[in-house]
């Protein structure tokens, strides 16, 4: 049986007037994450947010309390979100970085986010608005500074692949000495904003055959914004990919808290004739990957 893990992504930049259901406030955040946790996933990614105001907001003393409140009572991954480029405390690669670089400093964290590529987000719903939409950018100051940490600290770079071309910048960059610890490709789907693909088998398979020419054997999960994901588990299963689910990546609005939608993927990961495992096994699966690497490009 393929051993299946499943990241939860607990909250997301949304606020509770888009989300109303995600957590924010470290008690929160951490229950949460338990949550998740107690129902089989290995990995945690949260965004951490000032209560007063209900934004996000990248101290590294908040995801610091909020890691080690999770980490206290169950063995999990947990990894911190990034800031958008170019907002008032992200204005370079170094401040965007700057929490992250302290976390992994302090020995606090295993993976980072490292975005290989910028893409247009924009709402089917909000199409018609003349103000809707920004450009998601992630200049490649930002993606090489993000890589620079993870080489240094030796964490591991999870790639959101908003459209293709992620793959094949990610896995170029990946390729250059020295190595960073192989990257994670997440592939996201969506069926409420206007990038990438929608979460169909037909574009699981393109997202695939390029990964496969890029870096074979790289691992993968299958996850996105505004989407359930659940219907396209089977196909990732049997594939031997892995699974994200969480109110950040859920339709606007979901009655399925998180511990809800962790439960619903191991059930349909189970259905599809997979193991869900723990952080354990992720990180001995990653370490074998670490030590087996292909060069980008070469044959399997």
């Amino acid at each position: 049986m393929a051993e299946i893990w499943i990241e939860a992504a607990l909250n997301g930049p949304w606020g509770r007037e888009r989300q109303p259901g995600i957590p924010i406030t470290v008690a929160e955040v951490v229950e949460d994450g338990l949550a998740a946790a107690a129902e089989g996933a290995a990995i945690v990614h949260v965004h951490a947010y000032d209560p007063a105001t209900g934004r996000q907001n990248d101290a590294w003393e908040t995801y610091a309390r909020i890691i080690e409140g999770i980490r206290a009572k169950a063995d999990v991954i947990v990894y911190p979100t990034i800031p958008l480029a170019g907002s008032d405390y992200a204005a370079s690669a170094a401040q965007r970085y700057a929490h992250t670089e302290e976390l992994a400093r302090r020995g606090l964290i295993e993976w980072t986010v490292c975005d290989p590529g910028s893409t247009t987000f924009l709402r089917y719903d909000e199409v018609s608005a003349e103000e809707s939409g920004f450009l998601y950018r992630n200049p490649m100051a930002d993606i090489r500074w993000g890589l620079r940490i993870a080489r240094t600290h030796r964490i591991r770079p999870g790639y959101a692949i908003y459209e293709p071309g992620f793959t094949r910048l990610g896995a170029a960059l990946a390729a250059l000495a020295p190595r960073p610890p192989v990257p994670v490709y997440r592939f996201m789907f969506s069926d409420e904003f206007a990038w990438g693909f929608p979460p169909r088998e037909a574009y699981l398979e393109a997202h695939l055959a390029l990964l496969a020419e890029c870096a074979p054997g790289a691992p993968w999960m299958v996850a996105g914004l505004g989407v359930d994901i659940l219907p396209l588990v089977p196909a990732a299963v049997a594939r031997g990919g892995h699974v994200r689910v969480g109110l950040e990546d859920a339709p606007w609005g979901s009655a399925r808290g998180n511990r809800a939608w962790v439960e619903a993927a191991r059930r349909a990961i189970e259905a599809a004739g997979g193991t869900v495992v723990g952080a354990e096994a992720v990180r001995r699966d990653l370490a074998e990957r670490d030590g087996n690497a292909s060069p980008p490009g070469s044959a399997t």
